[in-house]
C-alpha cells in the first residue's frame, strides 16, 4: 500500500444489549428472597457492570416489588417492570395487572405472553386470536403511556416446534404494536443450540434482528450456549442473571456470557456492549458480592469468576504456567478480576510450592534444599487428610515454620467444651454449648468462657474473647464458612475441618485441621486462622 493510500476503515461493531433479570427471574431461585434493600444493592452492582436493562420485579405481585416501583430509583440501566399482558376477556382499562405496570415508576415494561398454541389452549384456556389481541393491546397501552415495551414470548421455542405460524404471529403482533424488543423464551430449558440457531434465523425474516432477544433457561446446561447461538443467528439482546440464578436449574449466566462476549474474537470483534474493560475486571467481585448478600457459598468451579477457574494442581501444568500462563489459561484471570492459583497438594511439584510461596509473600530461593523437605511434608500430611490446596493460610504457616520462623504469639494451655441439653427459663428444651479456654500470652494468663450455638462456635468465641495485648489485632476477624468432611467411615472416622475467615480489610483466608476428634480438628483450624491474622497484621512476637 502506498503512503498516500487511505487506511481502510474499521467496520463498526453492532450494539448488543444486556438485560438482567436477577431481581425477577433470579428471585425464583430456591432459597433466594430479596428484601427491598437487597434489590437496591443489586441494582448498584449492575450499575457497576453496565448492563442496559434491570428487570427489578413484578409490581403488584408482592409488597417488596410494589415498594420498589412506588418511587423513582436511580439506575444507569433502564429499570424494567415485569408483568402479564391483559387477561383474556378484559379490557386494558379493567385489568389491575396492566394498571400496576402502567403506574410503576419504571423506564420500560416487559410483558410476558404465551407464544405456544398448546399453552394458550391448556394454561390460559382461551383462543389464539384472544391471545394475540392481549399482546397487541398491552404493548399499545405501554407505548401510549410513554414506556419502552418488551414482550417475553413465553414457551416460544416449544411453541414454534408445535405450531410455527402461531409462535411467529405472537412475535409479529408484539413488534407491530410497537415493542422495542421481542424476546424469544426457552421457558422449559429443553431446546438445544442448533435448534435455537435455526429458529432464530426464521424469526428474523419476520421481525428485525435488532428487535429480537433471547431468554434461555439452563435445564440442559445449554443456557449460555443457546444465548450465544441466538446472537450468531441474529438476536441482539441477551437476558440472563448474575451467577445463573433462576427457577429450577437457573437462567443464562451473565457472569459467563459477559466475559465471553468481550474477550472471545467471534463476538468481541463484531459486537460492543455497555460493559467496559474496567467493569469486566470487576465481574468476579460482583459475583462474589451477590453470593455474600444471599448467604450462598460461591461456586468454586464457575467459569471466569470461580476460585478454581484459573487453578492448577498438577505439577507439570504449574511448571508450564510459570513459564507462560497461556499454556493452560484461555484468558488472563486479571481481566475478569480473578487470579491464578497454583495449588499445593499431593500431586504438586516444586513449581507449585514456589509459585504459592511467592503469592503468599514467603521469601525463598529456588535452590533452597528445604523446599524438597517442605514438599515431602505436604504430601505426608495430605496422606493423613490435610488439604492444603484449599487452605492457603495453613500452608503458608507450615512453610514459614519450616523455612523461617513464626512468632509464638500465645499458647493454649487447656480448653474444655461442654454440650448440655436442658430446659430454659421458658420451659423449652434446648441444647447449650459452653467452652472454657486458658491462654498464656507472655507472662500473663487469661481464662475465658463463652456460650455458642454449638461446641465449635462456643470454642471460637471463648478463644477470641481475650488474647491480652493481641486483642486489638483480631477485633475485625470473622469466620465466614465452616466445612466438615469425614474421611473414612465409622464412629472413629478421621475428620477434616476447613474454616474460611475474613477481616476488616476484606482479606480472606482458609485454614485446615485434621483429627479423629471433630473438636480437635476445628480447634487446630481456629488456631491457624488467628495466627495468620496476627502475622498479616504485623503483631509483635
Amino acid at each position: 500500500m502506498s503512503p498516500s493510500a487511505p487506511t481502510p476503515a474499521t467496520p463498526a461493531r453492532e450494539r448488543l444489549y444486556l438485560f438482567d433479570t436477577t431481581l425477577r427471574d433470579g428471585a425464583q431461585t430456591n432459597g433466594v428472597d430479596f428484601t427491598l434493600a437487597d434489590k437496591l444493592n443489586v441494582i448498584a452492582l449492575l450499575d457497576r457492570l453496565g448492563v442496559d436493562y434491570v428487570e427489578a420485579g413484578y409490581p403488584g405481585a408482592n409488597q417488596t416489588d410494589s415498594q420498589l416501583f412506588a418511587e423513582r430509583r436511580p439506575a444507569k440501566g433502564k429499570l424494567t417492570a415485569f408483568g402479564m399482558t391483559k387477561r383474556p376477556g378484559r379490557s386494558i382499562s379493567n385489568d389491575p395487572g396492566v394498571a400496576a405496570l402502567l403506574a410503576a415508576e419504571a423506564d420500560a415494561i416487559c410483558f410476558v405472553a404465551k407464544a405456544s398454541a398448546f399453552q394458550v389452549r391448556v394454561a390460559l384456556e382461551t383462543t389464539e386470536e384472544e391471545n394475540l389481541a392481549s399482546i397487541r393491546e398491552s404493548v399499545a397501552a405501554a407505548v401510549a403511556a410513554g414506556r419502552e415495551a418488551l414482550v417475553d414470548c413465553e414457551h416460544f421455542f416449544d411453541g414454534f416446534k408445535e405450531k410455527p405460524e402461531f409462535a411467529l404471529a405472537c412475535a409479529e403482533a408484539a413488534y407491530a404494536a410497537g415493542a422495542r424488543w421481542v424476546v424469544l423464551c426457552d421457558t422449559n430449558g429443553g431446546t438445544l443450540p442448533h435448534e435455537v440457531d435455526a429458529i432464530v434465523r426464521q424469526v428474523i425474516t419476520r421481525v428485525p434482528g435488532d428487535h429480537v432477544g433471547i431468554h434461555a433457561h439452563n435445564d440442559t446446561e445449554q443456557a449460555v450456549a443457546n444465548s450465544l447461538a441466538a446472537v450468531r443467528a441474529g438476536a441482539r439482546q441477551i437476558q440472563g442473571t448474575l451467577n445463573g440464578l433462576g427457577e429450577r436449574c437457573g437462567n443464562a449466566n451473565l457472569c459467563s456470557l459477559i466475559p465471553t462476549l468481550l474477550m472471545k474474537g467471534d463476538f468481541a470483534e463484531r459486537f460492543e456492549t455497555g460493559v467496559s474493560p474496567a467493569a469486566l475486571a470487576d465481574i468476579a467481585s460482583v459475583s462474589r458480592t451477590l453470593d455474600e448478600m444471599l448467604n450462598r457459598s460461591p461456586d468454586r468451579h464457575a467459569p471466569y469468576v470461580g476460585e478454581s477457574a484459573f487453578a492448577t494442581k498438577a505439577g507439570i501444568h504449574a511448571s508450564a504456567i510459570l513459564k507462560d500462563p497461556t499454556t493452560y489459561e484461555h484468558v488472563a484471570p486479571e481481566r475478569v478480576g480473578n487470579r491464578r492459583r497454583v495449588m499445593v497438594s499431593d500431586q504438586a511439584g516444586k513449581s507449585n510450592v514456589i509459585a504459592e510461596l511467592e503469592r503468599l509473600g514467603v521469601p525463598v530461593e529456588k535452590a533452597d534444599p528445604r523446599l524438597a523437605r517442605l514438599l515431602d511434608e505436604v504430601k505426608g500430611r495430605e496422606a493423613l487428610g490435610y488439604a492444603y490446596e484449599a487452605a492457603d493460610a495453613s500452608f503458608a504457616l507450615l512453610a514459614r515454620r519450616m523455612l523461617h520462623t513464626v512468632p509464638d504469639y500465645f499458647t493454649v494451655e487447656r480448653f474444655s467444651v461442654k454440650v448440655e441439653r436442658r430446659y430454659n427459663a421458658r420451659g423449652e428444651m434446648g441444647t447449650v454449648a459452653e467452652a472454657i479456654v486458658k491462654v498464656r500470652v507472655g507472662d500473663e494468663e487469661f481464662i475465658s468462657a463463652a456460650e455458642g450455638n454449638g461446641p465449635v462456635n462456643a470454642l471460637d468465641v471463648a478463644l477470641r474473647k481475650d488474647l491480652g495485648k493481641y486483642q486489638p489485632f483480631i477485633a475485625g476477624l470473622r469466620l465466614t464458612d465452616y466445612r466438615v468432611r469425614i474421611l473414612n467411615g465409622g464412629t472413629e472416622a478421621v475428620t477434616r475441618v476447613l474454616i474460611e475467615s475474613t477481616d476488616e480489610t476484606g482479606a480472606r483466608w482458609t485454614t485446615v485441621g485434621v483429627s479423629p476428634n471433630i473438636i480437635d480438628a476445628s480447634f487446630e483450624a481456629l488456631l491457624d486462622s488467628i495466627t495468620w491474622k496476627l502475622l498479616q497484621s504485623g503483631a509483635p512476637g
